[in-house]
């Protein structure tokens, strides 16, 4: 596993503990989605894992590396996405790659440009010129292009419009490596369907379920029905009919994972790992 997180404890001064005994990892190579309720922890989680915040007890470790110690060859090698990045007032985004890519060994400038052009940006923009979502756009650009092996993306897509997020989801799907390693932590989780591998759901200070989305095809039936047939594991209702999961028999075709769906059935207890991977998948008589 290249990330693993053993134990973890951490709150807030004077709040109620956030995360108690949370274990995770993740497989090296993953496009994770780090789904959760707004408040759940997601953002508090990677900064843990970027080491700009410190466990209370516990383990955190990134391949080699232990967060907290922040040495040059980690940092060298993570790059964390937030919402709103500081930088002098004037600064260009020519000025920006400059002094930033400096920063990161493995930082492509070709890249940088082809990814902003996608974006429609250009580098003689002046960042406080942009909006927010064209600022998001930058920074998502030039943490592509860091080419670092440990992208943690907090909520990427806040900001951008709907054109934007399906050229979002297109950059990064054609700029990632074998090698590397996202995780990207979100409340919408339609904008991270068909570009995430895996799926770990944090609430209530735990990851509920954590999976890789071919087990999960494998094992559960994503469908809508009209009406509510027998042995169903959760139900939603949807126009005139309902939206079901199920497990899958073994000679039945699989269906795409409806992220939403299970998002919503874990939250609400309908499932969780043990429903999922501990029973066996019913044969077709």
């Amino acid at each position: 596993m290249i990330v693993s997180v053993k134990d973890l404890n951490f709150s807030y001064p004077k709040r109620q503990p956030l995360f108690e005994e949370l274990q995770w990892s993740v497989p090296a190579g993953s496009v994770v989605g780090l789904l959760g309720r707004n408040g759940a922890g997601k953002s508090t989680l990677l900064h843990l894992l970027s080491g700009l915040l410190f466990p209370k007890s516990g383990a955190i470790a990134l391949g080699p590396h232990i967060p907290k110690d922040r040495k040059p060859e980690f940092l060298e090698q993570i790059f964390l996405l937030i919402d709103e990045v500081a930088y002098p007032g004037n600064m260009s985004i020519a000025m920006y790659e400059k002094v930033m890519g400096a920063f990161y060994p493995d930082f492509d400038s070709c890249q940088f440009d082809q990814i902003l052009t996608d974006f429609g940006l250009e580098k003689k923009f002046k960042l406080k010129e942009l909006s927010l979502g064209e600022r998001k756009k930058v920074f998502l650009s030039f943490g592509l292009s860091t080419n670092c092996k440990f992208l943690l993306f907090d909520e990427p897509t806040n900001g951008l419009d709907i054109p934007s997020k399906s050229v979002f989801r297109k950059v990064v799907a054609g700029n990632l490596s074998d090698e590397q390693t996202l995780i990207i932590s979100t409340h919408l989780v339609a904008d991270v369907e068909n570009l995430i591998d895996r799926v770990a759901i944090l609430d209530n200070g735990k990851i509920q379920l954590d999976a890789d989305l071919l087990e999960l095809s494998d094992r559960l039936l994503f469908s809508t029905s009209s009406s509510l047939p027998d042995h169903i594991l959760h139900s939603e209702k949807f126009g005139t009919g309902y939206q079901i999961i199920r497990s899958r028999k073994e000679n039945e075709a699989q269906t795409p994972v409806g992220l939403e769906l299970l998002f919503n059935a874990v939250l609400s207890k309908s499932l969780d790992a043990n429903s999922i991977f501990q029973s066996q998948i019913p044969q077709m008589l």
